[in-house]
C-alpha cells in the first residue's frame, strides 16, 4: 500500500509512506520533518531525483552484528538485515551449515567438540 499527497501541517513537504518503514520526504530546510521521522532510529538517506531535487528517504538502521554465545566474537556468515528480509531468505543463507552454525564461532565450536569427545 502506498499512500501519498501534500502535507497541510508541514508546507513545503511531500510525504510518501512506503513498504518496510521507509518514508520519502522531499527535502526543504524552511521546515521540520514530521514527528515520527525525528527518532534516532531512522537513517536518513539523502537521494538525487531526475527532476533535480534532493529527497529524503528515511530507512530504519540495520541490527547489530551477531555474536558468539561464548567468546563474544562476530559471527562469520550470519547476515547482518532486518527481520522482514531475514524472514524471505533461505535458511541457508541466514547461517553457517555445521554444528552449532549462528550459535557459536568455528572456534569455540571445534574446542566443544573437542572436549565432549575427550570425557
Amino acid at each position: 500500500m502506498l499512500t501519498s499527497g501534500k502535507t497541510k501541517f508541514f508546507p513545503g513537504y511531500e510525504i510518501i509512506e512506503g513498504f518496510h518503514n521507509l518514508y520519502k520526504l522531499i527535502y526543504s530546510t524552511k521546515s521540520m520533518p514530521a514527528p515520527r521521522l525525528r527518532s534516532r532510529s531512522l537513517r536518513k538517506i539523502f537521494r538525487r531525483v531526475p527532476g533535480g531535487r534532493t529527497l529524503i528517504h528515511f530507512k530504519r538502521k540495520k541490527p547489530k552484528a551477531a555474536r558468539c554465545g561464548n567468546c563474544g566474537s562476530v559471527l562469520k556468515g550470519v547476515p547482518r538485515e532486518l527481520p522482514y528480509k531475514m524472514r524471505s531468505m533461505a535458511k541457508t543463507k541466514k547461517r553457517p551449515e555445521r554444528p552449532f552454525g549462528g550459535v557459536l564461532c568455528s572456534r569455540c565450536m571445534r574446542k566443544n567438540i573437542i572436549d565432549k569427545v575427550r570425557q
